[in-house]
């Protein structure tokens, strides 16, 4: 049975990347095919390199990639989308940095395919655009906990499995979802969770971006929503996520 070809040709993210060596760039690229992959950047940062820009962070790039032993080497690459507002604004940036590492946290180098590339080539772009960044991320969260397997249930009591009264409840991150009130008298886990936000949870579960990127939240209610969906993904990943933190640190400097 013959190996796999000694190189390949992918479209891929570039997710992360570090100096390596004197003048290579180690890169930590998505693709839709081979998932994670880990290869060298040769040359790439010496000032005539002509492919220093294809390799930046968050570009979409077209690759031939050269199998390596232990570390692959990137052939060729050419820039297909450059998502600029990412590099050039700093909150963009940042709610890009906070998918990347949401995406990392989640998936294993060989487990990534073709719907999780898609997504997070999809949400790069529509953080470029003129939309509600904290309405990205809510909405690729979601998505993403589904390819997961992690989807929160968010339609019946996840104590007593009976469809949801249409009243405020409590959401469980240890349970993966919705405890009705009844259910909930004695316990000592959840969070309360408003109807509105409980409304808003399964919309962004059910919906289409196209819909869904109308939608005109108030500040109460993103608030919630990811007060919630970070409690339940921090519980997941039992560690709290750098992206995060660094949101918030700009958020305090911008009041």
């Amino acid at each position: 049975m013959p190996g796999p070809e000694r190189s390949f040709r992918t479209p891929a993210v570039v997710l992360k990347r570090q100096d390596f060596g004197e003048a290579d760039r180690l890169v930590l690229v998505l693709t839709p095919g081979h998932g994670k992959l880990r290869a060298i950047a040769k040359g790439v940062r010496k000032p005539i390199a002509r492919s220093t820009g294809h390799v930046e962070l968050f570009t979409l790039v077209d690759m031939l990639i050269s199998r390596g032993r232990e570390l692959h080497v990137i052939a060729q690459a050419e820039t297909v989308e450059p998502f600029l507002p990412l590099r050039e604004d700093l909150l963009r940036g940042t709610y890009a940095n906070h998918l990347v590492e949401l995406l990392d946290r989640f998936t294993a180098e060989a487990d990534v395919g073709r719907a999780e590339f898609d997504l997070l080539v999809d949400a790069l772009g529509w953080l470029c655009s003129d939309v509600d960044l904290r309405l990205v991320a809510r909405y690729y969260e979601m998505s993403l906990l589904r390819l997961a397997g992690f989807a929160p249930s968010l339609h019946e009591c996840v104590i007593g499995h009976e469809d949801l009264e249409p009243q405020d409840q409590f959401f469980s991150v240890v349970d993966g979802g919705v405890i009705c009130p009844q259910h909930h008298a004695g316990l000592d886990r959840g969070l309360p969770i408003s109807l509105d936000t409980l409304k808003t949870l399964r919309y962004l579960q059910t919906r289409t971006w196209d819909v869904v990127r109308v939608l005109n939240l108030g500040t109460s209610l993103h608030r919630n929503l990811e007060r919630l969906l970070l409690a339940y993904i921090t519980y997941l990943l039992e560690q709290r996520l750098q992206s995060v933190e660094f949101l918030k640190r700009l958020r305090r400097e911008n009041l």
